[in-house]
Formats: structure tokens, C-alpha cells, sequence
């Protein structure tokens, strides 16, 4: 990212947040792909190695960023809460698709950032996360990033 971008007020203000919490998703996805990478072998173990060393450069950008804001990077926390117990390979590649699927949703405050620059960092980051989750899951979803609830039809209004 360049530094004039980096500068511009709208970066300065919500773009310091949105960047906080893709931060804060990129330091939970590194602890994580730990727990992943620990519970498989082979090839599952080389992919989660790939995905935590992505993470990882990820991380390395946002605090560049921040720091380029003259902003304070979050650091990450001694641990983690997992969605549920990993004592499987299958319940890593379930952790592997969590991890990436909240990911995607942090990036998705990128992408509303009026900062060019960091609009296309986020709107990178989201497609690699949503790779990497299709790659784990073995299918895509529509709209990654989304929750299922927000993709629900609802109530129609009347005009």
C-alpha cells in the first residue's frame, strides 16, 4: 500500500478499525492453523502449513499499514477459544473452513474502506480466504464472507 493512501482521512477513520479487526482475524487464524496443521498429515498438513505462513504475511501487511497510520498494530493473544474440540483430522479441516470463513468476513470491512489501496488489499485477502475455505470445504459458497443469514430471503416489503 502506498503511503498516500495509507493518509487519506478515510483510512484514517474507519479504515483504522476495519483494519484492527482483519488483524485481529489474521492473529486467531495463525493460532488456529497451529491446532489444524498438529491434527493432519501429508498433503492436509502441507496445505494447512501453506495457509498459516499466508496468514502470517497477511498479518504482516495489516501491521505495516497500521503502522503507516501511525496506528498501534493489536497484538495477538497468548490463545485462542476454537468453535469446538480438534481431536480429528476432520475436525481440523472443520477448524481450517471456520478459520477462513471469519476471515473473509473481516476482509469484507476492507472492501467498504474508501482508501483504494486498502479496498483492493481487503478485496484480495477475501478471495484468497474464500479459496482457501472452498479448497477445505470441497465446494464454494455463494457471497463468502456473508453469514447464511443475511443470504436468507425475508419478508418482502410492501410497497
Amino acid at each position: 500500500m502506498n503511503a498516500s493512501a495509507a493518509r487519506s482521512p478515510a483510512a484514517a477513520g474507519s479504515g483504522v478499525a476495519a483494519l484492527q479487526s482483519a488483524l485481529a482475524a489474521e492473529h486467531a487464524a495463525i493460532y488456529g492453523y497451529g491446532v489444524v496443521g498438529a491434527h493432519l498429515a501429508g498433503a492436509g498438513q502441507a496445505a494447512a502449513t501453506s495457509d498459516w505462513i499466508a496468514h502470517q504475511v497477511a498479518r504482516d501487511d495489516l501491521e505495516s499499514m497500521l503502522r503507516s497510520l501511525g496506528t498501534q498494530p493489536q497484538a495477538a493473544a497468548a490463545a485462542y477459544r476454537l468453535p469446538g474440540p480438534v481431536l480429528t483430522a476432520r475436525d481440523a479441516v472443520s477448524l481450517a473452513i471456520v478459520i477462513e470463513d471469519r476471515v473473509a468476513t473481516a476482509y469484507l470491512g476492507l472492501v467498504a474502506v474508501s482508501a483504494p489501496a486498502v479496498r483492493h488489499f481487503g478485496a484480495v485477502r477475501l478471495r484468497a480466504a474464500a479459496l482457501s475455505a472452498a479448497r477445505w470445504r470441497g465446494t464454494t459458497v455463494a457471497f463468502p464472507g456473508l453469514p447464511a443469514s443475511v443470504l436468507r430471503p425475508g419478508p418482502r416489503a410492501r410497497a
